[in-house]
C-alpha cells in the first residue's frame, strides 16, 4: 500500500481555518494513481455511462481504474471494498446498492487512508456525493405526463429497489400529483430497475387497473419496461409512460414512431463520477471540501427536443 500523506492533524487545521468539516477520517493520499469504481449492476446502460466518465476523469489524472459490477447485492460491495483495501488504492467511487449497509465496509476503506465518494446515491461514510437532483427529476418526468394526459386519469408508478436516489424520484412524481386533483395513483410496485421486471410488474398492474392513461418508470429500464408491457396489452394509444435517465435507449425509443414513450427526465453519470475525482484531487492537496452533497440539475428530453440532446 502507497505512503499516505498530509496528517489528519493537518487536514483538521486547514478544515478549521476555512470553518469547515474535515472530510477525511485518516491520512488522504498524496496522489490519485488508483481509483475503484463501483457500479450498482453493469447491466444497465446508466453504469457503463458512468464507467466511461471514469475512466475519462482516470486518464485526466494519469490514473489507473478498475471497476467493480455489485449486480445489486451488498455482499458483493463490502467484498469488493475489502479488495480494494487489499490493493491499496487511493480513491474508491461507489454506487451504493445498500447506503446504509455499506456504512461499515466504507469505515473500514476510510481507516485505511482510502477517499471514498459517492454517486448517484448517498453512502454513509462517504467523503461527499455527486447525484441527480432526484426529487426534482421525478418532479420534471411526472409534470409532463400528467400534462400529456390533460391532467386527468389513472397513474401507475413502477418503483425500484429502496435506495434514496429512487425513493426521491417517486417523492418527486407524487409531490406534483398533489398539485392535479384529477390524477390519481391507482398502483404502486417496485421493479429490479431493469426492463424485465419493469415490464412484468407493470403487466401485473394492468390486470388490476385496466383504465389507466399513464405510467411512471423511475429509471428508463424500468419504463421502457413498462413499454413493452403496455403494447402486450394492446394499449399503445392509451397509455403515455415517462422515465427518468435520459439513456441512450430512451433516446431511441423517442424516436420510435407509435410508441408509448413521451418523456425521460436526465442524469448525467459521467459528469457524477469526473465530479467525484476533482473533489477528490482536492482533498489531495490539503483542501476540505467546500461542499459535500452537490446536486446535477436534470432536464426534460421528450419527441420535441431529442434531436438536441447531447446524450451521455
Amino acid at each position: 500500500m502507497k505512503t499516505k500523506t498530509f496528517s489528519m492533524i493537518a487536514l483538521s487545521a486547514l478544515a478549521l481555518a476555512a470553518g469547515l468539516v474535515p472530510t477525511v477520517a485518516q491520512d488522504a493520499p498524496a496522489k490519485i494513481e488508483q481509483i475503484g469504481l463501483m457500479v450498482q449492476d453493469m447491466s444497465n446502460p446508466f453504469f457503463a455511462a458512468m464507467e466511461k466518465g471514469a475512466k475519462e476523469a482516470a486518464a485526466e489524472i494519469g490514473a489507473t481504474l478498475n471497476t467493480q459490477d455489485a449486480q445489486l447485492d451488498l455482499a458483493n460491495q463490502n467484498t469488493q471494498i475489502d479488495a480494494f483495501i487489499q490493493q491499496g488504492v487511493d480513491l474508491i467511487v461507489i454506487s451504493a446498492v445498500d447506503q446504509a449497509g455499506i456504512a461499515p465496509a466504507i469505515e473500514r476503506a476510510k481507516a485505511a487512508g482510502i477517499i471514498v465518494m459517492a454517486v448517484d446515491t448517498p453512502a454513509v461514510g462517504a467523503d461527499a456525493v455527486f447525484q441527480t437532483n432526484a426529487v426534482q427529476a421525478g418532479e420534471v418526468s411526472c409534470t409532463y405526463l400528467f400534462d400529456q394526459m390533460g391532467g386527468k386519469g389513472e397513474v401507475l408508478l413502477v418503483d425500484g429497489t429502496p435506495i434514496q436516489t429512487i425513493i426521491d424520484r417517486i417523492t418527486g412524481c407524487k409531490n406534483v400529483a398533489a398539485n392535479y386533483p384529477d390524477i390519481k395513483i391507482v398502483g404502486q410496485q417496485a421493479s429490479r430497475n431493469d426492463r424485465a421486471s419493469g415490464m412484468s410488474v407493470t403487466t401485473d398492474m394492468l390486470t388490476a387497473h385496466p383504465d389507466v392513461t399513464g405510467i411512471f418508470g423511475m429509471n428508463d429500464p424500468s419504463a421502457l419496461g413498462a413499454v413493452l408491457a403496455v403494447e402486450q396489452a394492446g394499449k399503445s394509444s392509451q397509455i403515455k409512460v415517462t422515465g427518468v435517465d435520459g439513456s441512450p435507449e430512451a433516446v431511441q425509443e423517442l424516436n420510435r414512431e407509435g410508441s408509448p414513450f413521451i418523456g425521460t427526465a436526465t442524469q448525467n453519470p459521467g459528469e457524477m463520477v469526473r465530479q467525484a475525482v476533482k473533489a477528490a484531487v482536492t482533498i489531495t492537496e490539503g483542501q476540505a471540501l467546500t461542499e459535500t452533497n452537490v446536486l446535477i440539475p436534470s432536464v426534460l428530453v421528450t419527441r420535441d427536443n431529442v434531436a438536441e440532446y447531447p446524450g451521455w
